[in-house]
């Protein structure tokens, strides 16, 4: 169990995951939780990251430092995400080992998945067939960020552990119709079409791709579910799925966020623009083994997120 007294770092506090667990380690208790922003400590800097945690002697790390963003933005910057990603977990992973860190929380995505694995994709399914080409890059540094702990675990004697969410939204998000993830550019989208008064929206696809989607705070909770109740095993994966079980189409989520706006229009489905994954849904049982299950629904959490979204839409 994590002591509230200890020392616990956690990368990308400013980030949609890691406001959600800063959060929620403020709620529970933890009273020395580290943060830097970016500006303060470059983690894709190998020396200034390692001084950091040399100077820091830290006793917990959680990893949400990360670049991220929707299908356009892994598409058209690959060569950044695969970049970044892998310096960032390189350096705290690294670093974290030096000093001896009691246990490290490594955030990956459910994107490391292969294209067409079986639904809902068990821990198992890792490395068992190609990437979803879109998002290849990005992925394969999670993949990196995987095995390096798993190599660390077995080499070092360290217990580091990772977990694979599915799609996140809620309050922080990205609502950047060009880098945003699909549920927060609907949002947006949908808020704009009803304030200009706007009789149609134009959206990717056929809307026929199965997605799940967990409020953030849901994963914030369970991340910390897993610092208290999971560690590294001898043999077989080291990761935990974290999601909520339950997928809907594309085209229902888009159904669901017109309603909760208020948005009497209708949508154009530009059928040209690529779906991406056909369905992605992961399996959670392992996650509710360890005796997590508090997943709120989507209407709950889509209400609760536009109610965010347009208290802060003036500054975003």
């Amino acid at each position: 169990m994590m002591e509230t007294g200890t020392k616990i770092y956690l990368a990308g506090h400013r980030g949609l995951v890691g406001s959600a667990l800063h959060r929620r380690l403020t709620a529970a208790g933890c009273e020395r939780v580290v943060v830097r922003t970016h500006a303060e400590l470059d983690l894709t800097n190998q020396a200034a990251t390692s001084d950091f945690f040399q100077a820091e002697r830290l006793d917990y790390v959680i990893l949400a430092a990360a670049r991220v963003g929707g299908i356009h933005a892994n598409d058209t910057y690959p060569g950044d995400f695969i970049r970044d990603n892998l310096l960032i977990q390189t350096n705290v992973i690294e670093s974290a080992r030096q000093i001896g860190v009691k246990k490290l929380l490594f955030l990956g995505s459910s994107c490391i998945y292969p294209k067409h694995a079986p639904q809902p994709m068990r821990e198992e399914h890792l490395l068992t067939g190609p990437l979803e080409p879109t998002n290849e890059a990005y992925a394969i540094a999670k993949i990196a960020g995987l095995m390096m702990c798993r190599a660390y675990n077995r080499q070092y004697g360290t217990n580091f552990i990772a977990a694979m969410p599915t799609n996140l939204y809620g309050p922080g998000d990205n609502f950047d119709l060009q880098t945003s993830h699909v549920l927060p550019a609907l949002i947006r989208k949908f808020h704009e079409a009803k304030q200009d008064g706007r009789a149609e929206v134009e959206l990717w696809g056929t809307g026929a791709p199965l997605r799940e989607f967990m409020h953030v705070d849901d994963l914030a909770d369970a991340c910390l579910h897993l610092m208290n109740h999971f560690d590294a095993p001898a043999e077989g994966p080291q990761f935990v799925n974290v999601g909520t079980g339950l997928d809907m189409t594309i085209r229902e989520l888009a159904e669901l966020i017109a309603d909760v706006v208020g948005y009497p229009g209708t949508v154009r489905w530009n059928t040209e623009m690529p779906d991406g994954t056909p369905r992605k849904l992961l399996d959670v049982s392992r996650l509710h083994a360890l005796g997590w299950d508090k997943a709120r629904s989507v209407e709950d959490g889509v209400r609760q997120t536009y109610a965010w979204y347009v208290e802060h839409a003036a500054t975003l």
